[in-house]
């Protein structure tokens, strides 16, 4: 609908709409491949599964847009230099607007599948098609103004400040996929796991840290140290690691990865903030309970005090 009133209008502004959703319709294509790879269970060879070909997909479909705002700007600017040439303005804005309103429904339900599955690709592609659709809207109304003033240049103007508004969507997604593949820290990932380890935070939790996440599509990836009294057994260890191992894996949901090392306390520095009040090895009274948050879970505090244990002594 777009590429034929680029043709009848010889408008740079829907030119610009048009590529916009002509390297969408590429870019769809590889978010299609990728949610079917996705998919495909870990394998010896991939033993952390597929999830990560998401990232790729959104890093590729952030490229292909910043290469259509380049193009978009170059015809823009060859427009300015030799004049518009406009065409039945009247008709191309009608089939902008009918594009729009198909891209604003799409979007919405991309973004709200994805969310509801936890898929980027759905999610990346869906504010694609929403971005879409609000420069569809504001090519409408730039070219409305051309109607009613009758100054012909504001089209390629209106081309330029779209061709700004998607290479900052397609930077945004770049973004997001160098971050996946170099398994950045996800600050919500991070907020949701330590809610979850300070609702079933007991006092045989002595301490956490070197907490670590990462997300493959919609499979999580979580390990932590976790601090126990020294003179268990083995069998009441693995009895204790095991319930939270399902508690957090149920929770995260399905095909989700928990590792738990356990470290054993060492006396007396850990007794200062050890909680269970009936204790033999105690060599120290408890003086205080340690706060828990995502940055001494996962900081340089928690490297020190596993290191140097000796550091939690008052």
């Amino acid at each position: 609908m777009k590429s034929t009133a680029y043709f009848l209008t010889h408008s740079a502004a829907i030119f610009s709409d048009a590529l916009e959703s002509i390297v969408h319709v590429a870019a769809t294509a590889m978010a299609m491949f990728s949610v079917f790879f996705s998919a495909r269970p870990a394998d010896r060879s991939h033993p952390y599964g597929h999830g990560k070909i998401e990232f790729f997909s959104a890093g590729f479909e952030g490229a292909l847009i910043i290469f259509a705002a380049v193009a978009i700007a170059y015809q823009a600017a060859t427009s300015l230099v030799l004049g518009p040439k406009l065409e039945k303005l009247d008709i191309g804005i009608l089939f902008t607007v009918a594009a729009s309103f198909v891209n604003l429904f799409l979007g919405n339900y991309l973004i709200r599948t994805g969310q509801q599955t936890t898929s980027l690709t759905l999610i990346a592609d869906g504010r694609h098609v929403l971005t879409d659709s609000i420069t569809s809207f504001g090519v409408v109304v730039g070219l409305g103004l051309v109607l009613l003033t009758g100054w012909s240049f504001l089209d390629p103007l209106v081309a330029i400040a779209v061709a700004l508004n998607i290479i900052v969507s397609g930077i945004k997604l770049v973004r997001v996929s160098i971050r996946g593949l170099m398994d950045e820290s996800d600050p919500g990932t991070l907020r949701k796991i330590l809610s979850m380890i300070l609702r079933e935070r007991t006092p045989e939790w002595i301490d956490v840290h070197h907490l670590r996440a990462w997300q493959s599509g919609e499979i999580y990836h979580v390990d932590f140290h976790l601090t126990i009294p020294f003179y268990w057994k083995v069998d009441e260890a693995h009895e204790f690691q095991k319930k939270i191992l399902t508690t957090m894996e149920g929770e995260l949901g399905g095909g989700t990865q928990v590792l738990i090392h356990l470290d054993p306390c060492i006396p007396p520095a850990c007794c200062t903030m050890c909680e269970i009040v009936r204790c033999a090895e105690r060599q120290r009274q408890f003086v205080h309970r340690r706060e828990w948050t995502v940055s001494t879970l996962t900081g340089p505090e928690a490297y020190l005090l596993s290191k140097e244990p000796s550091a939690l002594v008052p």
